[in-house]
C-alpha cells in the first residue's frame, strides 16, 4: 500500500506570502531614503524661489534705471532748483522797477564723460581766458559726476562754447539779479550772491521774510511760480536827485563822503536815502571796498550842533525854559581844566532864539544844566538816540553813548560832542520835533497814516513841536541856515559842524558837516538831511562850515524834489503862521 503526502491547506481568508520576509534593518534604510528625497525637493523649491526674487529685483531695478535720468542729469536738476530760484521784482512807490530777475546761463562739466581733459581745457581757454587752467585740468581729469566751470556767462560765450562741441560740457539756466538803476539806490536795495540769495540791504531782508524762499516748493514749481512784486516807499525820482546833489557837493567841496536822507514826517516812510561813495549792485564785489559802507544807517557819527535841536526841545518841553528865557554867554563855561566856548561868540546874554540861531555852545549847555542830567538822558532815550535803530535794513550801527554821565558829559552831549548816532537816527528824531511830537519808526515800505499813528509814540507836547518849527525856520531866515532857503517852501533847520576824532583826539582840520532840516515849516511834510564828510572850503569861500556847504546842498535838493512830491509853494501868510509860536 502506497501512502501519499497531502499538503496542509491554509485557513479560509488568510493569505500566505511566498515572498521572503525582510530583515528589520532593510526597512529603516528605505525610510531614510524617502525623507532625504523630500528634503532635497524642499531645498530645490526654496532655491528656485530665491533666484526668482533676485531676478525680479534686478528686473525692477532695470525698469527704474530705464525711467530715471542719468546721475549727471539728476545733479543738474538739483543744482538748477537751488541756484535758479526766482526772486520777486522790486519797485518804487510809483511803480518804477528797481530790481528784477533776468535769465542767464552757467557752464558745468561731467568729468566722467570728458574724453580728453587737456583738449577740453585748451578749447575752453579760448573763450574763457580767466580760468585757472591747471586747477580746471585736474578737476576734469577726475571722475566726479558734476562740477561748475563758470557761473553766469554771456550769451556770446555760451554760443562760442557750444560751437566747440566738447563732450561732457553743458549749460544750466539760472536767474541773475539785475538792477536797472545801477548804483542809484544801492545801499537801500543791497545785492545778491552768485546763487541769487540776498546778502545785503533789502534783498537780504526780503529773504529773511521768506518772500523768495522757493527751494522747498520743488524744481517744477520754482520754475513756473510767479512772485508778488515788492513795493518800496522810495521815490526813484527823489532818490536820483539826492544822489545827484550829493555828488555835486562832494566835487564842489572836495568831501570824501556824503549822506542824504528824505523822510516823510507823517508816516516815517523813507522817500530817499543815499550814501556816497556807493557801488553798482550789478557788480557786488565793489561793495566790499572800505569806503562803500552805508553811512546813513551803518555808520555812527558825532553830529555836532544839530543836537542843539534835541536839547532845546527837551528844555522847552520840561517847562523849565521858555522862548523868553535867557542865558549868560559872556564867558566860557568851565569844568576843571576844561572850558566850553562859542565858535561865533557874542559875549553877551542870549535869549533862547538867539542861543539857537547863533549856535551857542555855552547857552545850550546851560539849558541842559537847567533841566538836569536825569531829564536830559530820559529825553535822549525818548528820542531813540540811545538805542539801535529799528528798521528793515540789516546794516544798522549802534549808537555810542558815554558809559559814565557827569556834569561835563551833560554839557558836551547837549551840543553833540561825545555821543555818536546814525544819520537816519537823527533824522527820525528830528521828524518828531516838527510833526507834533510823534516819534515814528522809519520804514522802507509803504505805510498808511493809520499804521503810522498806531506805531508812533508821543515824545513831545504838540506846543513844544510848534515852538521848534518856529526856531528852525528862524535859523534859516536869520541864522546859520540862510543858504538853505528856497522861496515859497519855508525851509527850517539846524546846522552842525563837528570836529572828527582822529587818533583819539578832535581834529581842527577834519570836520563832519550836517544840515538837518524840514519843509514847509507851517505844515511840515518832509525832513531833509545832508551830511558831508571832510568838506573843504569852496573856491573863493572863507570857511568850510555846514552853513556854507551842507545847508545850500539841502536847499538844492528841496528846490528839485518839492514839485515832484506835490508840495506847492506856500503863500506869504505861511510865514506869519510859523511866527505865531513866538507869541
Amino acid at each position: 500500500m502506497v501512502v501519499q503526502s497531502v499538503p496542509l491547506l491554509p485557513r479560509l481568508g488568510r493569505v500566505v506570502s511566498r515572498e521572503p520576509v525582510a530583515a528589520p534593518s532593510a526597512i529603516s534604510l528605505d525610510g531614510q531614503r524617502k525623507r532625504k528625497s523630500a528634503a532635497t525637493r524642499g531645498r530645490l523649491r526654496f532655491t528656485m524661489l530665491a533666484f526668482a526674487c533676485v531676478y525680479g529685483a534686478i528686473a525692477a531695478k532695470l525698469v527704474l534705471l530705464g525711467t530715471t535720468p542719468p546721475p549727471a542729469e539728476q545733479f543738474h536738476l538739483t543744482a538748477q532748483d537751488t541756484v535758479a530760484a526766482a526772486r520777486p521784482a522790486i519797485f518804487d512807490r510809483n511803480g518804477e522797477m528797481l530790481a528784477t530777475d533776468i535769465s542767464t546761463a552757467s557752464l558745468y562739466a561731467e568729468p566722467r564723460k570728458i574724453v580728453d581733459p587737456d583738449e577740453a581745457v585748451e578749447a575752453l581757454s579760448t573763450v574763457l581766458p580767466g580760468l585757472d587752467l591747471e586747477q580746471l585740468r585736474k578737476r576734469l581729469a577726475g571722475d566726479a559726476g558734476f562740477m561748475w566751470i563758470k557761473r553766469e556767462i554771456t550769451p556770446k560765450q555760451q554760443s562760442e562754447i557750444l560751437r566747440l562741441g566738447i563732450p561732457g560740457i553743458a549749460f544750466v539756466d539760472e536767474n541773475k539779479r539785475f538792477y536797472p538803476g545801477g548804483p542809484t539806490a544801492s545801499h537801500v536795495l543791497g545785492h545778491v550772491d552768485v546763487d541769487n540769495q540776498g546778502i545785503a540791504g533789502l534783498e537780504k531782508f526780503i529773504d529773511s521774510q521768506g518772500l523768495a524762499d522757493l527751494q522747498a516748493l520743488g524744481f517744477a514749481k520754482s520754475r513756473s511760480s510767479t512772485l508778488e512784486p515788492v513795493k518800496l516807499s522810495l521815490d526813484l525820482r527823489v532818490q536820483h536827485v539826492v544822489r545827484d546833489e550829493l555828488a555835486r557837493a562832494m566835487e564842489a567841496y572836495q568831501a570824501i563822503a556824503a549822506v542824504g536822507i528824505v523822510l516823510d514826517v507823517r508816516s516815517g516812510e523813507v522817500i530817499a536815502m543815499s550814501s556816497l561813495p556807493d557801488y553798482d549792485p550789478n557788480n557786488p564785489a565793489d561793495a566790499l571796498k572800505k569806503d562803500r559802507i552805508n553811512r546813513a544807517t551803518a555808520g555812527v557819527f558825532e553830529l555836532g550842533s544839530t543836537f542843539k535841536l534835541f536839547t532845546t526841545a527837551m528844555a522847552l518841553d520840561t517847562g523849565k525854559v521858555t522862548l523868553n528865557s535867557s542865558f549868560d554867554a559872556r564867558t566860557p563855561l568851565r569844568f576843571g581844566r576844561f572850558s566850553i566856548g562859542d565858535f561865533h561868540a557874542k559875549r553877551r546874554v542870549l535869549t533862547v532864539p538867539e542861543v539857537f540861531i547863533y549856535s551857542s555852545n555855552i547857552g545850550t549847555a546851560k539849558m541842559a544844566q537847567a533841566i538836569g542830567m536825569e531829564a536830559q538822558q530820559a529825553y535822549f532815550r525818548r528820542f531813540g538816540l540811545f538805542d539801535k535803530l529799528q528798521t528793515e535794513l540789516p546794516e544798522i550801527g549802534a549808537p555810542i553813548v558815554p558809559a559814565r554821565w557827569s556834569e561835563i558829559t551833560m554839557a558836551t552831549t547837549s551840543f553833540g560832542h561825545g555821543i555818536s548816532v546814525e544819520p537816519m537816527q537823527a533824522a527820525v528824531a528830528a521828524a518828531a520835533l516838527v510833526n507834533g511830537g510823534h516819534l515814528i519808526p522809519p520804514t522802507f515800505f509803504p505805510r498808511t497814516a493809520e499804521e503810522a499813528s498806531a506805531l508812533g509814540t508821543q515824545v513831545l507836547d504838540p506846543e513844544t513841536s510848534r515852538k521848534m518849527r518856529y526856531l528852525m525856520r528862524l535859523n534859516v531866515v536869520k541864522g546859520s541856515g540862510k543858504r538853505a532857503e528856497v522861496k515859497g517852501y519855508y525851509v527850517g533847520g539846524k546846522t552842525g559842524t563837528a570836529e572828527k576824532v582822529v587818533g583819539g583826539k578832535y581834529s581842527s582840520s577834519k570836520r563832519l558837516n550836517t544840515f538837518l532840516s524840514a519843509f514847509p515849516m507851517d505844515e511840515p511834510r518832509y525832513v531833509v538831511m545832508v551830511t558831508l564828510d571832510e568838506p573843504k572850503a569852496a573856491e573863493g569861500a572863507s570857511g568850510a562850515t555846514a552853513g556854507v556847504n551842507a545847508a545850500p546842498t539841502v536847499g538844492a535838493v528841496i528846490a528839485r524834489i518839492a514839485p515832484m512830491l506835490g508840495v506847492l509853494p506856500r503863500p506869504e501868510e505861511a510865514e506869519a503862521k510859523i511866527t505865531l509860536a513866538h507869541n
